[in-house]
């Protein structure tokens, strides 16, 4: 069966120039969005039943809640010059966003909550990051929302694959549950989101020329996509596995978020492509592209 994975932005002028909610992707408990705002400019949400955490992407703001207030959070231009800040907010809070720079840019996802947890700030500080893969199979990832953090159901990281490389790969999933007998969580089922974007290689600011080309797949071949990511877009996966190559000459950048049956990242790798894992003995010496003080 055919299914439109791909989000583009529908009004790239608009402040929230990207959305996804269960309806749109025709899955449960994820939704996602993202806008920008000119220095001065406010957003004013209220989580309602939901958690959510925002992902400060390239300039500074302040937000204020009914849980709290931060005052001047964020220091990258984009992301591809820094650690981000991220800010959870739990279910029931009122808060309202203050951009301080023009051209700010903030990510936002969220899902339905029965719990409740507190407002948390992630500072670039204590963003975590890792090197994995190996050969052109060579990525970093910066983790936000852990599988561990105190939430509920969120988990989100940044995923930074040099030009030519793959990520996402060997092909993984997360689409179904399955507990070991000793109660080892093996597969988490799991919906996520891509949000791109591309910059080329040396370069630290996103255009519209680069792209990534993601695959999504099921081993019975009821669906088998595969999309042109540019800056902006976002990528649907609501099953299967999910590799994901750049373009030559274009560094990609992409936030992922998840929410499903547990906060984990527990998945499967393709069994049929799981043997490159033994092949690598070298990392790409490129990486990482962004560490955490590039932007102080």
């Amino acid at each position: 069966m055919s299914r439109n994975l791909l989000r583009r932005p529908t009004d790239a002028a608009a402040p929230e120039y990207a959305s996804v909610t269960p309806a749109s992707a025709g899955w449960e408990w994820l939704h996602f969005g993202a806008r920008r705002l000119n220095a001065g400019q406010i957003w004013e949400h209220n989580t309602g039943e939901s958690e959510l955490a925002l992902v400060i992407l390239g300039g500074v703001c302040s937000v204020r809640a009914s849980r709290g207030a931060w005052i001047e959070i964020g220091q990258r231009a984009n992301v591809f010059s820094g650690f981000p800040y991220a800010l959870y907010l739990p279910r029931r809070t009122a808060f309202t966003l203050t951009a301080h720079t023009d051209g700010f840019d903030v990510a936002y996802g969220w899902c339905a909550s029965d719990q409740d947890f507190p407002a948390a700030l992630v500072t670039p500080a204590q963003v975590t990051t890792e090197i994995r893969g190996g050969a052109n199979a060579t990525r970093q990832i910066s983790g936000l929302l852990n599988p561990g953090f105190a939430c509920q159901r969120l988990v989100a990281v940044e995923v930074y694959t040099p030009s030519g490389n793959w990520s996402s790969y060997p092909p993984h999933k997360h689409d179904a549950h399955r507990v070991a007998s000793d109660g080892t969580l093996l597969e988490a089922d799991l919906e996520e989101i891509y949000f791109y974007k591309i910059a080329p290689a040396g370069q630290t600011v996103p255009d519209g020329a680069g792209y990534a080309i993601q695959r999504v797949y099921t081993a019975d071949g009821g669906l088998d996509e595969t999309v042109l990511a540019r800056t902006d877009d976002v990528v649907l996966v609501p099953e299967g596995y999910h590799p994901v190559v750049s373009a030559h000459g274009y560094h990609a950048y992409y936030l992922n978020f998840l929410a499903g049956s547990a906060q984990s990242l527990a998945n499967m790798d393709d069994p049929a492509h799981a043997w490159v894992k033994a092949t690598w003995n070298t990392q790409d010496p490129r990486l990482p592209l962004v560490t955490r003080a590039a932007a102080a």
